[in-house]
C-alpha cells in the first residue's frame, strides 16, 4: 500500500472523512497518522481510572447535522449517540439559584424564560420557529465549498430580497447586540452569548453572533449529543467506516515532507524513511501554516501565499482541566444538576471583560468555563453515582507557558468552587492539559489553538485560511487542503476533509480537465501580486 492513488495526512475527523469518501470511489487510499491512534482532536481515554475523559472536544451538535457525517451513516459502523436531560446552562453569577438553561422541549425553555422576563419567552418561541424555517438552506450556505451557491439560492426564493437582506444583517451581528436585539433579560441573551464564546471571536466583534444563534439552535432543536463510550467512539466508527470502504491506516508515523515533481503532488515521506506515492492525490488534515512552511518544498509555494501566511492568526490557546468526582456536582443552582454543558463565570458585562483579558495578555482573574457534566450525558463515562467532568476556558494569544497555565487551572478550580460549594472535597483526581500537552498531543493544536485558526470574519469565508485560498484546492496540482484551517473552519463536522476529497475526484481523470484549468488559471491569479 505504498503506492496508492491517494494519501490523506492526518487521521483526525476532516481526514477520515476524506479517506472513506475517496475509498468509496473505488480510490486505494493510506492514511498516514503521526499519532499511535486515531482522531486528532476527537480522542479519549481513561486519565482516572474507571473515568472516561474525552481528550480534546467533547459535545458534537454539528456532527449531526453535518452532511459529511451524516452521509457516512456511522450508526451502522457502531456508533451510538447519547444526551444529558438538558442540553446546556449559563449561571449568572456565582450566587445565582435559578440559573437558565435550555430543556428538550422547546416549549418548557420559552416558558422559563417568559416566567423570568415577559416578552423573551414569545421571542424564543420566534426564533426557534425562524431556525426550523432557514435551517436546511443557512446549513447548506455554511457547509458547502467557497463561494456557496444552492444554499444561497434557497434563501433567497423562500424568504425574498427584503428579508434575505434582514437575515444578512442578523447573522453578522456582533452577539452581544444579537442578544440584546431579541431578549429584555440577561437570561435569554447569556443562552446565546455563552454559545457565541464557544468560538474566539469578541461578543463585540461583527460577525461573533452567528455561532452563538447556531449553536444554541441546535442545542435546542437536537441537543448537544455525546458519543456513547466518549469522543474515541466516534473516531473509532469513523475508522471503521473508511476501512469497510477500502482505506489503509498507518499509525505512529509523521508525515515530514510532501514530494512535489513538475508542480503536481506524487507523494508523501514520513519520520521513519518511508515514502508513500499518490497516484492521483494528496489531502493535508493538516494547518495551513504546516502545510505550506514545513512540509511544501519552498519552490512549490508562491512568495505571494507564504507572505499571506505570515498574518495567519491561530485562535486563542486552550487551558482544559478534567476532573474524576466521587459524587455528583453540588451545584448552587438546582437547574445545572441536568446540563451536559454549563458556562460559567462571566455574565453579560463580564464576557466582554473576560474577553478584554485575552486581547490585552492578561491571565484572566475571574475565567469564563466552559463546563462538560460528561457522565450526566452518558452514564458509561463514570461509575454510577460519580462524575466525569472537564472545564475548558482559554488563556491570551501568546501565553502558553506552563506556569501560565497553572495559573489559570488554579483560577479555574476557584470559579467551580464558587458555583458549586464542596465542589473541590468531592474530586478524587484532576489532570490539567496544558496548551503544550494538547499539541504534543495533536500537532495541528498550535499553541493550544483547536479551531484551525481564529475565528473572527477577516479568517473566514474568502480569507480562510488566507485571501483567495478558501478552496481546498491549493497552488500544488494534485494537493488539497483538507483541514480545519480550510473553509468552513472548526467543528467537528468533516466538511473540510469532504470538501477537498471531492475537489480531489473533480480534477481527476480527463473529464476534470476544464476543472483543473480553471482551478490552476484562478489560484495562479490568487497567487500572484506585489508582496508588502
Amino acid at each position: 500500500m505504498n503506492n496508492v492513488d491517494a494519501v490523506v495526512i492526518g487521521s483526525g475527523p476532516n481526514g477520515l472523512v476524506a479517506a472513506a469518501t475517496l475509498a468509496d470511489a473505488g480510490w486505494d487510499v493510506a492514511v498516514v497518522e503521526a499519532q499511535p491512534t486515531p482522531g486528532g482532536a476527537v480522542r479519549s481515554a481513561e486519565l482516572v481510572p474507571g473515568f472516561t475523559s474525552d481528550l480534546f472536544s467533547a459535545f458534537y451538535p454539528l456532527s449531526t447535522v453535518s452532511p459529511a457525517l451524516r452521509g457516512l451513516d456511522l450508526e451502522s459502523h457502531g456508533l451510538r449517540w447519547s444526551h444529558a436531560p438538558s442540553a446546556l446552562g449559563h449561571a449568572r453569577s456565582a450566587a445565582d439559584e435559578d440559573a437558565p438553561v435550555i430543556h428538550p422541549n422547546p416549549a418548557d425553555t420559552a416558558a422559563d424564560l417568559e416566567r423570568r422576563q415577559p416578552g423573551d419567552g414569545v421571542a424564543w418561541t420566534a426564533l426557534v420557529e425562524q431556525w426550523h424555517d432557514i435551517k436546511e438552506p443557512l446549513l447548506s450556505t455554511l457547509f458547502s465549498p467557497f463561494p456557496p451557491v444552492r444554499g444561497p439560492s434557497r434563501l433567497l426564493r423562500q424568504l425574498g430580497t427584503a428579508e434575505s437582506l434582514r437575515l444578512a444583517r442578523f447573522l453578522l451581528l456582533p452577539a452581544r447586540r444579537m442578544a440584546h436585539e431579541l431578549f429584555r433579560s440577561e437570561a435569554g441573551r447569556l443562552l446565546l452569548l455563552g454559545n457565541a464564546m464557544h468560538a474566539d471571536t469578541p461578543p463585540d466583534a461583527a460577525g461573533s453572533g452567528v455561532m452563538g444563534y447556531i449553536l444554541t439552535m441546535l442545542a435546542q432543536d437536537g441537543g448537544y449529543p455525546v458519543p456513547v463510550g466518549g469522543a474515541g467512539e466516534l473516531s473509532a466508527a469513523m475508522v471503521r467506516r473508511a476501512e469497510h470502504a477500502g482505506a489503509h491506516f498507518h499509525y505512529g508515523d509523521a508525515v515530514t515532507g510532501i514530494d512535489v515533481r513538475s508542480g503536481r503532488a506524487v507523494g508523501v515521506r514520513t519520520a521513519s524513511g518511508v515514502r508513500y506515492t499518490a497516484r492521483r492525490a494528496v489531502i493535508a488534515d493538516v494547518s495551513a501554516p504546516a502545510l505550506y512552511g514545513s512540509l511544501l518544498p519552498d519552490h512549490a509555494v508562491p512568495a505571494r501565499v507564504r507572505a499571506d501566511l505570515e498574518h495567519f492568526e491561530w485562535d486563542t490557546p486552550v487551558l482544559k482541566v478534567n476532573y474524576a468526582l466521587s459524587q455528583k456536582i453540588p451545584w448552587r443552582s438546582p437547574s445545572l444538576s441536568g446540563a451536559g454543558t454549563v458556562h460559567l463565570g462571566a455574565d453579560d458585562n463580564g464576557l466582554v471583560r473576560w474577553m478584554a483579558d485575552l486581547t490585552t495578555g492578561t491571565v484572566p482573574s475571574s475565567p469564563f468555563l466552559l463546563f462538560g457534566q460528561m457522565t450526566t450525558a452518558d452514564p458509561t463515562r463514570s461509575p454510577a453515582g460519580t462524575e466525569s467532568a472537564w472545564a475548558y476556558t482559554h488563556l491570551p494569544r501568546d501565553v502558553t507557558d506552563d506556569a501560565s497555565a497553572d495559573l489559570l487551572a488554579a483560577r479555574v478550580d476557584d470559579v467551580l468552587e464558587a458555583h458549586a460549594p464542596g465542589f473541590s472535597e468531592r474530586v478524587v483526581g484532576r489532570v490539567v492539559q496544558r496548551p503544550s500537552d494538547l499539541e504534543a498531543a495533536d500537532a495541528n493544536l498550535v499553541g493550544g489553538a483547536v479551531n484551525g485558526g481564529t475565528a473572527q470574519l477577516h479568517q473566514q469565508l474568502i480569507f480562510r485560511p488566507g485571501p483567495g485560498t478558501s478552496r481546498s484546492e491549493t497552488p500544488v496540482q494534485g494537493l488539497y487542503l483538507g483541514s480545519a484551517s480550510a473553509h468552513p473552519g472548526g467543528g467537528v463536522h468533516g466538511v473540510s476533509g469532504l470538501n477537498a476529497a471531492r475537489a480531489a475526484l473533480g480534477e481527476d481523470g480527463p473529464r476534470g480537465w476544464l476543472r483543473r484549468r480553471t482551478s490552476r488559471a484562478v489560484i495562479d491569479l490568487l497567487s500572484k501580486g506585489p508582496i508588502p
